[in-house]
């Protein structure tokens, strides 16, 4: 088994989403194993965005992952990582399979309505951002 993290993004809570995203989650055989509603500030997008700093979009990134409240969520099945990234869809929904969570509730590239861990390794950084006693309790 494996785990991943996804955030639901401000567009998707704030568009009444969540619980369908969630529903299609668990759908897909997905375990939640952490779970919690928040919001975040401008220092800790920041930071969880950091990679994203030199880039043009960062400060509209930033604005847009703190204008609402986010659904982080730890999830865990077989091969998590990638299956996620198949349930989700493509960065831009108008380039995401139907039937993803993109292609259903995303509305433009940044605000893809979800937020997916894309290795392993940045699954683990990212769970333990959102959730960092995660590893230390199972």
């Amino acid at each position: 088994m494996q785990y991943t993290l996804g955030i639901i993004k401000p567009n998707a809570v704030s568009s009444g989403y969540t619980g369908k995203i969630l529903s299609k989650l668990e759908d897909s055989n997905f375990s939640m194993e952490a779970i919690r509603v928040m919001r975040l500030n401008s220092e800790n997008a920041g930071a969880f965005y950091a990679v994203h700093k030199e880039r043009p979009f960062f400060p509209s990134l930033v604005a847009f992952m703190t204008s609402g409240p986010i659904v982080p969520v730890v999830l865990q099945k077989k091969d998590a990582v990638s299956e996620f990234r198949r349930v989700i869809g493509a960065t831009d929904p108008n380039e995401a399979e139907d039937g993803t969570i993109r292609k259903l509730y995303g509305v433009s590239i940044e605000e893809n309505a979800i937020h997916g861990s894309d290795s392993s390794k940045n699954a683990r950084i990212e769970i333990e951002f959102f959730f960092p006693d995660f590893f230390t309790s199972i």
